[in-house]
């Protein structure tokens, strides 16, 4: 039984990475490269505000990215 806990654990824990990368990618490196080399429109709102909301999406990946790993705590022997 612990066999099969322990594999929808790793199967929970690895969607959550999952899930924190693509945040971290899509919500922090896209919006600061495109102000970085100058894309029409990307800094619309402002360099400050296009910041702050990269900065939130890199602290909710990284929120998921501990939830996984806390996940992965709860593995049997």
């Amino acid at each position: 039984m612990s066999l099969i806990h322990n594999e929808r654990t790793k199967l929970s824990a690895t969607a959550l990475n999952g899930t924190a990368v693509a945040s971290i990618a899509a919500g922090f490196i896209t919006p600061l490269a495109a102000v970085s080399f100058g894309v029409p429109g990307a800094g619309a709102r402002g360099a400050f505000t296009t910041t702050l909301f990269a900065f939130a999406w890199l602290a909710v990946g990284g929120i998921l990215h501990l939830t996984a790993r806390y996940l992965l705590g709860s593995l049997r022997e």
